[in-house]
């Protein structure tokens, strides 16, 4: 009896070791996002509408990523690294159809039919490289001076992926961001 139950244990020891180091997760249904294949699609887009945007600027930035950073006035003082807080206004939209989604103007919020009267409009304090943004706007800031102000067009694979955050931002969505880049701490 007594080995019996000992075998009986080392079989149920021996599946749960099988099944609990499985590479594949079973709770996992849906299909894998496909970073590479959507960067591909939203680099057509951004081409696209980049021929015909009109965005004054000093200078553009194609980082690797695909972010691209267009900058309008050139900051100065040191760019900011991993950990540095960051001050910010921004307006965020889609470049599909310019639709707003957020920012940090109340008077831009209720021009754009967003605005929110219990949300404070204000500056916004992030710190860079801990996952507190969008990892576009790591990749973004990174390349700007304090005193910057700058367009950030963000890929779908650096921005929400295939998430539906709210409403206004569907999946997949290609962002734009105008931003004014306060200062660093």
């Amino acid at each position: 009896m007594i080995k019996r139950n000992s075998i009986l244990f080392s079989l149920l020891f021996a599946m749960m070791l099988m099944y609990g180091c499985e590479p594949t997760n079973p709770f996992a249904t849906g299909p894998i996002y496909d970073s590479e294949a959507n960067l591909a699609i939203d680099r057509v887009k951004i081409d696209e509408y980049l021929k015909t945007a009109e965005i004054d600027s000093v200078r553009r930035i194609h980082d690797p990523s695909g972010v691209i950073i267009i900058v309008q006035v050139e900051g100065v003082g040191s760019r900011p690294t991993g950990g540095t807080v960051v001050y910010t206004d921004y307006t965020g939209s889609l470049i599909s159809d310019g639709s707003v989604f957020d920012t940090t103007s109340e008077q831009v919020a209720r021009d754009n039919d967003i605005y929110v009267e219990t949300a404070t409009y204000e500056i916004l304090k992030f710190t860079l490289g801990t996952g507190q943004v969008i990892q576009g706007w790591d990749i973004g800031y990174r390349r700007l001076r304090p005193g910057s102000k700058a367009v950030l067009i963000i890929p779908s694979p650096y921005a929400y992926r295939n998430q539906k955050i709210n409403e206004r931002i569907p999946e997949n969505s290609i962002l734009r961001f105008d931003i004014d880049f306060r200062g660093i701490d």
